[in-house]
């Protein structure tokens, strides 16, 4: 960091400490006797029958809760321990001016269970919303709405109620002062500051706040008391119950607004309530709901172009002559292929990979460079509009001047804690906890050396897997050979499809296995490398786990994309896997039609799975807990007890939700030219998602603490470097997993028939081996009446005298293909390049209504401090009247006396 950002940091941190000081020595007015009661520790006269089980307030029905801390008796030697730092914590949050309600074991459910409630007043709001720079209301926006195109009313059945898309107005808005109160627009303090930013503000000071001193150094936070289960949960309350509205006097329950407009599943071709979302659960949240929907909205135009191309191949396939020359008895029926295994595989008829052809010309077909040069096109717009609808957003949610989180920037107390150094700030010339780069570099080698060894045990579980399908595939082809009762289903269950299924269905558990061990290995080592703040923590873990999902999830697509069948050899001369197992060959028809089984099987496996579990699993949870406090969520008592029945969201719980989604981008772009269908598996993935992810979290999860954030984050960056690598990856599958180059070159270059360009071109295709050539190992024990029999490949004949080694033709393709690619890339990466820079990063009506807003703003703050200064002078100017008159009186006076 260089100086200027430090000595800004520190100003920031001094206005902060000058705020929270004014405020805190401020508090010299008398208390009520009610705040007295709750200071001094007494507990008004409670029933627990008067109060209504969804009641958000404290026990005088007035004061809202804001924040839950609870904790359970502990019967372990630490528990006066604990007790005295949860007393000295409650003591410290009162001195800030919160106050807190405890609610006795006796009162709970399971009768073991303390919570303690916190409400902020109005004067710790708007100190701290002062500190924190929350924006408020200060005049009615008089900017009009964006202008709708003309065919908007189409889309009516697709919008919500206006009150639920737009539930507040749209105002010009200022950070918070408390010392202009008068300049915003207060009718109501109860309801001025949102539930959202009222438990941001209670954390933010929980965050903050000590809790003693020990080994001589301050502790505070309740991130740590809660690490040392001194207080068991900390939670701010959902509005009410998520089924029905709440009842007066509490507010309008926007969690049960939400889940009839947002989390029903019969709601999936709505638009969702980004507004009210960000209200409820704060930006960070919305934000990746902006994210996934604005994503889910540009996946449509990419599944109709995926499914227009899929309709093509199957509307022409009955015309492929390739397919055709297969079927056909007379030519496929007559083409001896050389076997697919050593000793027991034995020679086979062409046209018995006849369905399998069909099936391939699906994926493999004239569209399919369409396709791949389409979505390398869609993935630059789909970046650039994103930027766009972001700015949008930062603009309508009061993001532009955004700074970071100063929770995210705050020393982890774990850091705090391995400190054993202090140094001193050159800029504050305080000192602060130091770690040198010595103490920390064998953690950094033993996290570089862990994630290195799960990558490898990657790639070692993948060639595990190809050896699977290599020792089994002679099982599969003497027994489907041998077996009678086999032959109807022969023509489409061959050995390779079958070796195929299961070696994808085997691949995909282990991926399943690898990831969730990995997932806590990886969380342990983050933490054991000791990052300083939370922002470091969340940066060394994404790096982490997208580094090894991408290997666990693409390394078997990239092996079947641009390894296998491409070093196999030639009959007679074929390569070993460890000199054991013959290296894998394609099918006839290309590799192209395995890829798209393996893609196929790992994308929606994974979708269907993910889906499940983020429905099930806390559903399981929270009935289980519920389960052992032997009630359920409709009889419990108290609010904050149904809340404490729920799962925890968690700090990585948006982490692993980006995840997910950059993870399933990566199918839909990387390997998009052999399965066009990809990008509507994916919509349709999405929009259920959508769906599940809102009704978890306002139906099964506690609500999470509110969060400011302006993008998605370090996200945005990975998926750029995605777009960028889908490029390459999809002209090296056109050109070297699909059948395409070689019949272009074909037709352009070797056909014979003028009327019919491809006839002859599968028997073009196919190289000639002599039989006799075999040697003894792995030529098939049975003999046979043909000498020769064909394999895939371009090279001379038996006769010719350069016998066996690549022909003139193959030379040719491959030039072709490695044009294909320079081609297809410069091509691509231009148009990339050109939209990129004629798309602005901010609309320009975006900038515009800044610029107004920011001119109204000035404007309104102007005439406030000019009228403050009108009515003191004015104050001033008639005190000084008065007095001069007094004066006048009192020398008249005099001289009367006289």
């Amino acid at each position: 960091m260089g100086d200027p950002d430090v000595l800004e940091m520190v100003q920031e941190e001094e206005r902060i400490s000058n705020i929270e000081t004014e405020y805190i020595f401020g508090m010299n007015e008398p208390l009520s006797s009610r705040e007295t009661s709750f200071l001094i520790g007494e507990e008004p006269v409670f029933k627990k029958d008067e109060q209504s089980k969804d009641s958000i307030f404290f026990r005088d029905g007035i004061r809202q809760i804001d924040f839950v801390l609870s904790y359970v008796d502990d019967m372990k030697k630490e528990a006066d321990f604990k007790a005295e730092r949860r007393k000295e914590f409650e003591q410290n949050l009162r001195k800030t001016g919160l106050e807190l309600e405890v609610e006795d074991k006796r009162n709970s459910e399971d009768g073991r269970t303390y919570f303690v409630k916190i409400h902020a007043p109005w004067e710790v709001l708007v100190t701290y919303a002062e500190v924190l720079g929350i924006k408020m209301p200060i005049q009615e926006s008089d900017i009009p709405p964006a202008e709708t195109f003309p065919f908007s009313y189409m889309l009516g059945p697709l919008k919500l109620p206006k009150n639920v898309r737009h539930p507040r107005p749209e105002y010009f808005t200022a950070q918070f002062t408390r010392h202009r109160q008068e300049l915003f627009l207060i009718e109501d303090e109860s309801s001025f500051f949102p539930s959202s930013s009222r438990n941001r503000i209670v954390y933010y000071i929980l965050s903050r706040c000590p809790f003693g001193v020990e080994d001589g150094k301050k502790k505070f936070g309740i991130e740590r008391l809660l690490t040392s289960n001194t207080y068991s949960s900390a939670y701010p309350l959902h509005d009410g119950q998520y089924w029905k509205p709440s009842e007066p006097p509490n507010p309008v329950n926007e969690r049960y607004v939400l889940c009839q407009n947002w989390a029903r599943f019969s709601y999936f071709y709505k638009e969702q309530p980004l507004d009210l979302v960000r209200n409820y659960f704060g930006e960070k949240i919305a934000m990746y709901f902006v994210f996934l929907g604005f994503y889910t909205e540009m996946l449509s135009f990419a599944a109709v172009v995926g499914l227009a191309c899929f309709i093509y191949g199957l509307l022409s396939m009955d015309g492929n002559s390739s397919s055709t020359e297969i079927c056909d008895p007379m030519i496929g029926g007559q083409i001896i292929m050389c076997p697919l295994c050593d000793l027991v595989c034995d020679y086979w008829r062409l046209n018995t990979t006849c369905l399998a052809s069909k099936i391939s010309y699906l994926f493999d077909n004239e569209s399919t460079v369409f396709f791949a040069i389409f979505m390398g096109i869609w993935v630059t717009l789909f970046l650039e509009f994103w930027k766009q609808r972001q700015a949008r957003m930062e603009y309508e949610w009061d993001l532009v001047d955004f700074e970071e989180e100063q929770q995210q920037l705050q020393l982890r107390p774990e850091f705090e804690a391995m400190c054993k150094h202090r140094k001193m700030n050159a800029v504050t010339k305080e000192m602060e906890p130091y770690m040198p780069l010595c103490s920390r570099l064998p953690w950094y080698f033993l996290s570089g050396a862990t994630v290195t060894l799960w990558m490898a045990l990657v790639i070692a579980c993948m060639v595990a897997v190809i050896v699977y399908r290599l020792s089994v595939f002679a099982t599969f082809a003497s027994f489907m050979e041998s077996e009678a009762s086999l032959k109807h289903v022969k023509s489409f269950l061959t050995p390779q499809i079958t070796t195929s299924l299961t070696g994808s269905c085997l691949n995909f558990i282990i991926i399943l296995i690898l990831n969730f061990f990995y997932e806590k290995i990886s969380a342990w080592i983050t933490k054991m490398e000791i990052p300083r703040t939370y922002q470091e923590y969340e940066s060394s873990l994404t790096l982490k786990m997208f580094l090894f999902q991408f290997v666990n999830f693409y390394s078997s697509c990239f092996y079947v994309a641009f390894f296998k069948g491409k070093f196999v050899g030639y009959p007679g001369k074929y390569t070993y896997m460890f000199n054991v197992w013959r290296s894998e060959e394609c099918d006839p028809g290309g590799c192209l039609i395995e890829l798209t089984t393996q893609l196929t099987i790992i994308m929606t496996g994974k979708q269907i799975f993910g889906n499940i579990k983020e429905a099930i699993y806390p559903m399981v949870l929270n009935w289980w807990r519920r389960r052992k406090a032997r009630t359920n969520s409709e009889k419990l008592y108290s609010r904050w007890e149904q809340d404490h029945d729920l799962e925890t969201f968690g700090s990585l719980g948006l982490f692993y939700e980006y995840l997910e989604t950059v993870i399933q981008f990566g199918f839909v772009t990387l390997f998009v030219a052999s399965f066009p269908l990809a990008p509507l598996l994916a919509l349709l993935n999405n929009i259920i998602e959508i769906r599940v992810d809102a009704w978890k979290l306002t139906t099964q999860y506690r609500r999470p603490v509110a969060a400011k954030a302006h993008s998605i984050g370090v996200w945005q960056d990975i998926l750029y470097g995605m777009t960028v690598l889908s490029v390459a990856t999809n002209a090296f599958i056109v050109a070297f997993t699909s059948d395409i180059i070689p019949r272009l070159v074909y037709y352009y270059a070797y056909s014979k028939d003028a009327t019919e360009p491809m006839r002859g071109y599968v028997n073009d295709s196919l190289s000639t081996f002599l039989i006799a050539d075999f040697p003894n190992h792995t030529a098939p024990w049975e003999k046979r009446d043909f000498t020769t029999c064909r394999y895939r490949d371009y090279r001379y004949p038996p006769d010719h005298e350069q016998k066996y080694f690549h022909n003139m033709q193959y030379w040719h393709v491959l030039a072709a293909k490695m044009t294909f690619i320079i081609v297809m890339e410069h091509v691509v990466f231009l148009v990339k390049f050109l939209l990129a820079w004629m798309i602005p990063d901010v609309p320009k009506d975006v900038l515009d209504r800044i610029k107004r807003e920011k001119l109204m703003t000035i404007k309104i703050l102007h005439d406030f401090e000019l009228n403050k200064l009108k009515e003191n002078l004015r104050i001033n100017s008639s005190e000084l009247a008065k007095q001069v008159i007094i004066q006048e009186n009192k020398v008249q006076l005099a001289k009367s006396a006289v």
